[in-house]
C-alpha cells in the first residue's frame, strides 16, 4: 500500500493577467501563495517519503509552502522538468482573450482543448504525457511499489497526464477533466499500483 498525492500549483501571477504559461517562469500571486497554504492544511496528517516538483517556481514554491504549513519533516525535493507544464509555444505570454481574437475562438479552443493538436511552436498534450509518463514510470512507479508515500506539485496539463495515465481515462474524458489551483488529490494503490481509491481533500 502506498498514498500518491498530486496538486497543481497555487494561482500564478500570469493566471491572474489572463495569459498562456506554458514554460515561462513566473511567480505565484499572491492569491496563490495563500491557496498553497491552504493546501498545506489538508495535508497536515500525511507524510510523504519524496516530494516532486516540475523545474517551475510557480510548483516549486506550491510544494515548499503547503508542506511548510503542514508542519511535515523537512525533504528535499526532486525538481524535473518533465514535469512542467505543457509549452505553449508561440502563445507564451500572450493574453488568452487577445489571442481569442485574433486566431478565433474555436482555433484556440482546439489548442488548448485537443489530444494531440499543438499549439505552433508548442507542445499537445500527447507531447506532454510522451515526457511525463516516462518519467513517473522509471522515477516514481518503483518507489510506490516499495510502499513509499509520494507527493507531487505541477501544472493543470502535466497533472492531466498523469491522471489519464492513473485513472484509464480515454483523451476525451481528460480533456474534459478540470484541475483547481492548489486542490490536492489523493490516491490509496496497492502494490501493483491498482487505484483502490481516489478523491479530492
Amino acid at each position: 500500500m502506498s498514498t500518491l498525492i498530486i496538486f497543481r500549483h497555487g494561482q500564478s501571477v500570469w493566471n491572474l493577467d489572463n495569459k498562456f504559461t506554458g514554460w515561462v517562469d513566473v511567480e505565484l500571486s499572491p492569491k496563490g501563495v495563500e491557496e498553497a497554504k491552504a493546501a498545506g492544511e489538508k495535508l497536515k496528517g500525511y507524510t510523504f517519503d519524496f516530494a516532486y516538483a516540475s523545474a517551475l517556481k510557480r510548483a516549486q514554491n506550491t510544494l515548499t509552502l503547503a508542506l511548510q504549513t503542514a508542519g511535515h519533516k523537512p525533504l528535499t525535493p526532486i525538481y524535473d522538468q518533465a514535469l512542467n507544464e505543457r509549452m505553449y509555444g508561440d502563445l507564451q505570454g500572450l493574453n488568452k482573450a487577445d489571442t481569442a481574437a485574433k486566431y478565433g475562438e474555436e482555433q484556440v479552443k482546439i489548442w488548448r482543448r485537443s489530444f494531440d493538436v499543438p499549439p505552433p511552436n508548442g507542445e499537445s498534450l500527447k507531447d506532454t504525457a510522451a515526457r511525463v509518463i516516462p518519467y513517473f514510470e522509471k522515477e516514481i512507479i518503483p518507489k510506490l511499489k516499495a510502499g513509499k508515500n509520494i507527493v507531487i506539485a505541477a501544472h493543470g496539463n502535466s497533472l492531466r497526464a498523469l491522471i489519464m495515465y492513473l485513472e484509464k481515462m480515454t483523451p476525451e474524458q481528460i480533456l474534459e477533466f478540470e484541475i483547481g489551483t492548489a486542490v490536492p488529490r489523493i490516491y490509496n494503490l496497492d502494490n501493483e499500483l491498482n487505484v483502490l481509491s481516489v478523491k479530492n481533500l
